[in-house]
């Protein structure tokens, strides 16, 4: 029953906070909405103010909007068009749509600021082992070193201490370490190392040849410093999703490691036994998926309509209202097939013996 719960409430959110995003976008633009619900099927309660109905529906899966001259093929009053989604400039329309995605980013950053703001418990700058032959061991560096500064800057967990290896490169860094109450100074070069991402690739990397193995201590920052590491982290979840993605077609990754509903729920479940600042952040990182796959260019999602607006920017005209009406077709399908594929690698992974049996029959 918590998984479910979570499952609901976890969805509901993200999907009224995408709709949502539309709402405010469309209403700023001067563009009609003639329904704003919270929740799906049947209402429960709706009340018109001007001429947008505000309901609240029996499913709470989200919502949805229902925008003046949506569909293109209405008869509207000559009032009514200058309101009219259709009618508005390929700018504007693009922005609407855009508005979705960017509130489900948007979340995410809120999330992450509130949660950097109120502590988070993060590995701290303890090296927890140096390897042999490394940089870090050839400088004299030990096992139990607190780093306190590099390159004079002042380090207080491991976070910080990648990033300016990172950053370095191959120039010299200055590294002063706490070790039992006395500060030593290093002067450490980074060395250009064969390691593996977080794909199993083998890559280059800068590195100094130190681990954490596991100490943490609560992280807190203040606003300014959590908005700008809650949009680095925004940007940097982004990228992973999109390559991520891009690594399934590449073979890279295997597609069994997606998740569907099934999955998604039970996730949602763990993380609400864990806390509920797990929970928040399992959420924002969904929340960025969902933002993310929402701007890939397949009709039916947003990034299917930017794509269009893009087309009708090159060739200066609308698109055919019969080419859109087949590109949506063939889109919901596209998702369905893909909804398919992961409720299937979700069954499989529950691991039921009967239903792996019948699973087999479409391998």
């Amino acid at each position: 029953m918590t998984t479910l719960i979570s499952f609901i409430v976890l969805l509901g959110i993200l999907i009224f906070v995408h709709e949502l995003g539309h709402f405010l976008a469309a209403r700023m633009a001067g563009v009609g909405v003639l329904k704003f619900s919270l929740g799906f099927g049947p209402k429960i309660f709706g009340k018109k103010i001007g001429k947008t109905e505000y309901v609240i529906s029996w499913i709470p899966l989200g919502g949805f909007v229902k925008l003046l001259g949506e569909s293109g093929n209405e008869e509207l009053s000559p009032e009514d068009e200058k309101m009219s989604f259709c009618k508005q400039s390929v700018w504007k329309r693009m922005l609407i749509v855009l508005a979705g995605p960017g509130f489900n980013f948007l979340l995410a950053i809120v999330i992450f600021v509130i949660v950097l703001t109120y502590g988070l418990p993060s590995l701290t700058s303890e090296v927890g082992e140096v390897r042999l032959d490394s940089p870090a061991f050839e400088a004299g560096m030990l096992k139990g070193d607190k780093i306190v500064s590099m390159n004079g800057e002042k380090i207080e967990f491991w976070e910080d201490i990648r990033l300016i290896i990172a950053e370095s490169k191959e120039k010299q860094i200055e590294v002063i370490v706490d070790r039992v109450g006395k500060e030593k100074l290093f002067l450490i070069k980074p060395k250009l190392s064969k390691t593996k991402n977080i794909f199993g690739e083998e890559v280059s990397a800068y590195l100094i040849g130190i681990s954490p193995a596991e100490k943490t201590a609560i992280e807190r920052r203040n606003v300014w410093d959590a908005i700008l590491s809650s949009i680095y982290k925004t940007w940097e979840i982004s990228k992973l999703t999109v390559i991520s993605v891009v690594k399934i077609f590449e073979g890279v990754i295997s597609p069994k490691t997606l998740g569907g509903p099934i999955f998604i729920a039970q996730v949602a479940g763990a993380q609400v036994k864990e806390g509920i600042i797990p929970f928040i952040l399992f959420m924002a990182i969904l929340s960025i998926n969902l933002g993310v796959i929402n701007l890939f260019p397949i009709p039916v999602l947003d990034g299917g309509h930017i794509f269009f607006y893009i087309i009708e920017i090159v060739i200066r005209r609308e698109l055919n209202i019969k080419v859109r009406e087949i590109s949506q077709q063939v889109g919901f399908v596209l998702l369905l097939m893909l909804m398919l594929f992961v409720i299937f690698i979700d069954i499989e992974r529950l691991n039921i013996k009967v239903v792996n049996d019948i699973l087999k029959i479409f391998k």
